[in-house]
């Protein structure tokens, strides 16, 4: 296992997109040691999901993980997934807004829209197809992740830039709400 190097905001392999990759080439050693690495980068950097091009290898290659508070029944817990070449068969029409940030964009958070539930085809680590619906906040990893497939970062995708503020600003303001409630 190795921690990668997490590509910055302004490194040209984010904004290239990304290449379809077979299921013979997901099966091989390179890609299996990929997958292991970007996995242990994604939880190092305690991250939610991580695209292939954030590590700077181009190609169509997802992971996602969000371990749940055990203390909280009602916190989100997605399981470890790995999708390759990712379609969305179907999204819904009902749009969210929700803060995101980005490991590539470090230290910012902005609101950004996306469908509440997507249907979505890949492969999975063995190069075997799945197809499934994501909701909620699977959801927005997922179309989060795959704008990097495409060159895409969470700021391409923001309305309105006034939302755009730095963590420190974001825990702040959160306190704030909370303390006010």
């Amino acid at each position: 296992m190795a921690v990668l190097d997490i590509a910055l905001v302004g490194n040209p392999v984010l904004r290239q997109k990304a290449r379809q990759v077979t299921p013979e080439e997901i099966r091989s050693d390179r890609i299996q040691t990929l997958i292991v690495d970007m996995v242990e980068t994604m939880r190092v950097a305690d991250g939610v999901g991580l695209a292939a091009p954030q590590v700077h290898e181009s190609l169509r290659l997802i992971v996602l993980e969000v371990k749940g508070d055990p203390n909280n029944p009602d916190s989100t817990n997605i399981p470890l997934m790995v999708l390759f070449n990712v379609k969305f068969l179907r999204a819904s029409r009902e749009l969210v807004d929700d803060w995101e940030g980005c490991l590539s964009v470090p230290d910012l958070r902005g609101m950004v829209e996306r469908h509440a539930q997507v249907e979505v085809q890949a492969l999975d680590e063995n190069g075997k197809l799945l197809r499934f619906v994501a909701t909620d906040f699977m959801a927005r990893i997922i179309q989060h992740e795959s704008d990097h497939l495409d060159g895409l970062l969470f700021l391409d995708r923001m309305d309105d830039l006034s939302s755009l503020t730095h963590v420190k600003e974001f825990a702040r303001a959160a306190r704030a709400e909370r303390d006010a409630g």
